[in-house]
């Protein structure tokens, strides 16, 4: 540890809460000298089809094998022309998106954040854009103005302009629809909202709390946005490629976005690969007006080709991750009627579903005691107060239910010393 120690800076996260050295990977099991460990974590959504899949490893290993193209810029390449071809037939086709295009941006989500609020900015002529409330969509600057959460805006060091913030789905309880409010802002030439250019969401927020939008909401939204002549973004980083049950987010409520950004597990194997999606007819870029050198990862896209593929060929795999998510949404609120069914509740959709608890200390020392059982898990939320499981997709049933045996112990040893200070008190 004294290497990480003494020479990484201080900006390290993870490897806080899981202080120990990985040496190789399965699955969605992680190895440590000798120890297994469950993945609850998936690379934070990028391992939605586990660690090493032995599909994506074996195409890549040929790949490499033959001297295929590792980088190529924009420039065209047979790997890259397979994956356009694929992505375009089996994902956009089916979905009825046969418009659209794609932009390879660099490599990570944040990237495709900054070309999707660019792109918008320049089709509308317009600087305002509408984020929400819980929402994450990156640390660069211009994703950074629409990332909600201080903590991460508070490194920003400068302004972060051009943004104003809405009330989410929810924001002030089941009972009030907040596009009311947002449509009244909007209509009044006197609330001081500039005219916006877009509004940008995720569908499921995945650090903001797992959040999530109802399907009418968003149909609402998306009126909404065609009412005041905005681009409607949906950020679909975390919550896309299956997910949700289905490879968007968004497919339930049955609207059709104008910008779609994807990263994260869309390479299949934790390769970096971004891209934002738009309507053909506002792709309005000049040659190399938005480019980056880390944008044509061939490799990556050999593993998002065989991704594709092997999982979303039928809706065989889709039904899969559903019945797997309704296991893992039923396990959970037997967790919270068990140990706190005043104070815990089950929150989010898909495989992107966990527990809110009374308070980030809470939440903190179930990650720790599921860690000393050998569970990898993380917290989300606005005070950290969400433990999230975000388990990758391909797990299979058996070891799902001994993570989440893990983590009923796990909240077993905290909230045991929650309710007796609660009596004490």
């Amino acid at each position: 540890m004294t290497t990480f120690t003494n020479y990484e800076s201080e900006v390290r996260g993870y490897c806080r809460s899981f202080p120990v050295t990985f040496d190789h990977a399965k699955g969605a099991t992680l190895y440590s000298e000798g120890r297994e460990y469950i993945d609850f974590l998936a690379g934070a959504g990028s391992l939605n089809y586990g660690h090493n899949n032995p599909v994506m490893k074996q195409t890549l290993l040929n790949y490499i094998e033959a001297d295929g193209i590792t980088h190529g810029l924009d420039m065209h390449s047979v790997a890259k022309e397979e994956f356009i071809r694929l992505f375009q037939e089996k994902i956009l086709q089916p979905r009825k998106l046969n418009d659209y295009v794609m932009q390879f941006t660099g490599p990570t989500g944040a990237n495709a954040v900054e070309a999707a609020l660019k792109l918008a900015r320049k089709v509308k002529g317009r600087e305002n854009i509408i984020a929400f409330t819980n929402g994450f969509h990156g640390v660069t600057a211009g994703a950074l103005s629409c990332t909600a959460n201080q903590h991460h805006r508070g490194a920003a060091g400068h302004s972060l302009n051009h943004v104003d913030r809405m009330p989410f789905d929810g924001y002030f309880g089941t009972n009030t629809n907040t596009l009311t409010y947002v449509d009244k802002m909007l209509s009044d030439p006197s609330s001081g909202i500039d005219k916006p250019a877009a509004v940008i969401l995720e569908t499921i927020q995945g650090e903001g709390g797992l959040n999530t939008a109802s399907d009418e909401w968003l149909k609402g939204l998306r009126k909404l946005c065609d009412k005041h002549d905005m681009l409607m973004i949906v950020d679909d980083i975390q919550a896309g490629c299956g997910r949700s049950g289905d490879f968007f987010s968004f497919e339930s409520a049955g609207i059709q976005p104008d910008i779609i950004t994807l990263s994260k597990s869309l390479s299949g194997y934790g390769l970096p690969l971004a891209v934002t999606v738009f309507r053909k007819s506002i792709d309005e870029w000049k040659p190399g007006e938005h480019n980056g050198t880390f944008r044509g990862n061939n490799h990556a896209f050999v593993t998002a080709s065989a991704a594709i593929e092997t999982y979303w060929s039928d809706d065989s795999f889709s039904k899969e991750v559903k019945a797997k998510a309704d296991l893992l949404k039923n396990r959970l609120q037997q967790i919270a009627r068990r140990y706190g069914p005043e104070s815990l509740t089950v929150r989010g959709r898909g495989m992107m579903t966990g527990i809110v608890c009374p308070n980030e200390e809470i939440a903190s020392k179930i990650v720790a005691h599921a860690f000393e059982q050998n569970l990898i898990i993380e917290t989300c939320g606005n005070h950290d107060q969400v433990v999230k499981c975000f388990c990758p997709l391909t797990i299979s049933e058996e070891q799902l239910l001994e993570g989440l045996s893990r983590l009923d112990n796990a909240f077993a040893l905290t909230m045991a010393d929650y309710q007796e200070a609660q009596q004490a008190s």
